[in-house]
């Protein structure tokens, strides 16, 4: 079987996904709807025939040892992707993301610009892109990496599982490291990185807390860290971090939280009112002083409405402002913003202009 047919199929329609199952019809992702691309099941011994086309030894015997393998492949003159193989049923099945070769700009990708000009340009602390998986997270980082890259001269030093955007050195030098080829782990990682003299650090996630752990210490050193989590929005992300940590530690975390968090972006990708792809919604929580306070205090439950009053000022966003601004820009349907919403009655009165608090015009 040519798998760069469905390779080449994936570009030519926009999918981001692509999904090869034994005995299931393969298919794509497009604009975040499944459509199917053949009427014939793929047979078992074309899926093992993929299989061993694509997978080296080393994923090889990942795969046979826990019953799946994350890794990224470069097919010639097609482009690059991010695979996952797995077992399901007893059967094989694969996932394949297209990862574009262009990293994408803020204005390319919808982001709010200052905001996240500003969050890359820091010296030090902690960055994180927040969201469910396909959300843009990784291509988030790799368009402030690439920000980074194009206007400062850093050594920039990345964990990832597995490498996705290939950097091309500008201004800035690249040590790019996959975990399970060039590294064991992302604490492992980590622990190298700080000998090598880095000035930027990307985690490619933040799954336990050992790297939790090692990511703050990084921060607190005088690195700018970046890394990702998958929640929802800020308010969650300080408590999943917080949760890592036993309770007799979680004083003492909201306190680096409160000093070392300069950002948090957490995106949800929504259907263009004309059909032709997706759009992010943005919430935008920036370290202001009082942000720093709500955490610092474990006020957790405040950090909304502080993003809320800080948008006139500081430019920090929530979702639902996000959601107004697109729907009011006629990008997407009213239908899919309270669709997205978490809060959809306060998204219907900020739409008719009624304010849920006064915006904050002067920093404390």
């Amino acid at each position: 079987m040519d798998i760069s047919k469905f390779f080449r199929y994936m570009i030519a329609q926009g999918a981001s996904d692509l999904y090869l199952k034994t005995n299931s019809r393969p298919s794509v992702r497009i604009d975040g709807k499944i459509r199917f691309i053949a009427d014939v099941p793929l047979s078992e011994d074309n899926m093992w025939k993929v299989f061993d086309r694509l997978l080296d030894e080393a994923n090889k015997e990942n795969f046979n040892e826990t019953g799946g393998a994350d890794f990224s492949i470069a097919i010639p003159n097609v482009g690059r992707f991010r695979a996952n193989v797995f077992r399901h049923m007893s059967q094989l099945g694969m996932v394949f993301r297209h990862v574009q070769e262009k990293i994408p700009s803020f204005e390319q990708l919808g982001l709010p610009v200052k905001g996240l000009q500003h969050l890359s340009s820091r010296k030090r602390g902690l960055v994180l892109a927040t969201g469910i998986t396909g959300s843009g997270k990784s291509t988030t980082l790799a368009s402030m990496l690439q920000y980074i890259n194009l206007n400062f001269s850093k050594h920039i030093v990345t964990a990832e599982d597995p490498i996705e955007y290939v950097f091309k050195e500008k201004l800035c030098i690249f040590s790019q490291r996959e975990v399970g080829i060039d590294t064991e782990s992302f604490t492992q990682a980590l622990r190298h990185a700080m000998r090598q003299a880095p000035d930027v650090i990307l985690i490619g996630e933040m799954r336990d807390v050992e790297t939790v752990e090692a990511a703050i210490n990084a921060a607190e050193t005088g690195h700018l860290v970046f890394s990702t989590l998958h929640t929802l929005n800020a308010m969650q992300t300080v408590e999943r971090i917080v949760m890592f940590f036993p309770p007799h530690q979680h004083d003492m975390l909201r306190q680096q939280l409160g000093l070392l968090l300069e950002g948090i972006i957490s995106t949800r990708l929504i259907r263009k009112k004309d059909g032709k792809g997706r759009v992010p919604a943005v919430e935008l929580l920036l370290k202001t002083p009082t942000i720093r306070d709500v955490i610092s205090e474990g006020r957790t439950l405040d950090i909304p409405k502080a993003i809320y009053e800080g948008y006139d000022y500081y430019g920090t966003m929530t979702f639902n402002q996000s959601l107004v601004a697109l729907v009011k820009s006629e990008i997407i349907t009213l239908e899919a913003a309270k669709a997205a919403s978490d809060k959809p009655e306060e998204l219907a009165m900020e739409l008719r202009g009624i304010s849920r608090g006064t915006s904050m015009k002067n920093p404390r």
